[in-house]
């Protein structure tokens, strides 16, 4: 099915004006797709402003679609190839995950899915995120332990512990486990992605938390910092996958008629002591002043992306020193890191 007047099909992306979404609105451009973009208000000027000036690139409409609206994805998806779900609500300080996070995330993930059975899409590609597969209790030393497709966050573990940012890992859990019985139910083609830490350059006006996330060693930032040290030990290691990469994996898996199921997107192990070390040696311009005392020295976790390099695809950034050369620039281009250091 060929739709919109484009040589590649029609795809939806929700959530248009986020880090992912956007990037992958580009590249989907790019390509030759006519791309549906979802978002909250397409007349909220500063919000939208990133992405109208994408389209330049080719045929990209913006629609009003809203998680908890039922049937508000309806005319997004109508006539559309492929729907790329990358919207969900993110609170990662919620007071109450279950009913601030957790249900959102669920119903929203399942309004958009009834959308897409009613549309007869060809394939919905499900962007759920790694806290599915690694968030198990940690007992032991050991390791590293490898964590894959076939591996699901502890959920009990989750609700028993109430390790921090536990309802974060929940939702994504249970949003990806509730699409999949849903997908089974209505005969929905469905494909799961589930990422590490995504970095990169960014089209947004501001650096994605990501991003912030990944420079809070050398920025100081209090609360990614914060961050990081929670991903570590809640998590187990701190693993990165580049942009890029996430958006060529997605359009793969959308493409590739005999990819199922679920796939691990990640390239580069590491653990905070690691990066921190890497970091004070290749920039020693900038100061690491964060106490990583209380944090593991060792990586527990290897997230392991076999199963999408089986089926084909090649990543191509599979350092962390290139992926940090680029993020220093870009934190320098977002202001977020000084261009210059006083003498």
């Amino acid at each position: 099915m060929t739709t919109g007047g484009s040589k590649k099909g029609t795809a939806c992306v929700t959530g248009g004006n986020g880090f992912v979404a956007s990037a992958l609105i580009k590249m989907l451009l790019e390509r030759g797709y006519a791309v549906h973009a979802t978002v909250r208000d397409p007349e909220a000027t500063a919000k939208v402003a990133h992405l109208k000036s994408l389209q330049s690139l080719g045929d990209l409409k913006l629609f009003r679609a809203d998680l908890k609206e039922e049937g508000s994805f309806d005319e997004a998806v109508a006539g559309c190839d492929y729907v790329f779900l990358i919207a969900s609500p993110v609170d990662l300080t919620a007071e109450d995950p279950e009913n601030d996070l957790i249900k959102p995330a669920i119903k929203g993930t399942l309004n958009a899915l009834r959308s897409c059975s009613k549309a007869a899409v060809k394939r919905v590609v499900l962007m759920s995120s790694a806290a599915a597969v690694s968030g198990i209790r940690m007992e032991g030393e050991g390791g590293p332990l490898v964590i894959d497709e076939k591996s699901w966050t502890d959920i009990d573990y989750l609700y028993q512990e109430k390790p921090p940012t536990w309802g974060y890992l929940a939702a994504k859990t249970l949003t990806e486990k509730a699409a999949w019985e849903y997908s089974e139910d209505h005969k929905l083609d469905l494909i799961a992605v589930n990422p590490t830490l995504i970095v990169g350059p960014s089209i947004m006006p501001e650096l994605p938390f990501s991003d912030r996330l990944a420079l809070a060693l050398v920025t100081g930032e209090e609360l990614p910092t914060l961050g990081l040290k929670i991903m570590q030990k809640v998590s187990g290691s701190i693993s990165f996958v580049h942009i890029e990469d996430v958006c060529r994996a997605l359009i793969f898996l959308a493409e590739t008629e005999s990819a199922s199921g679920r796939y691990v997107l990640s390239k580069v192990d590491s653990g905070l002591c690691d990066v921190a070390k890497l970091l004070s040696k290749r920039y020693p311009q900038y100061k690491i002043t964060a106490d990583l005392s209380d944090v593991p020295e060792k990586s527990r976790l290897s997230i392991s992306s076999e199963k999408l390099s089986k089926a084909g695809f090649k990543f191509k950034y599979d350092k962390l020193e290139d992926i940090y050369d680029e993020l220093v620039e870009q934190g320098k281009a977002k202001g977020v890191l000084p261009k210059t250091l006083a003498t």
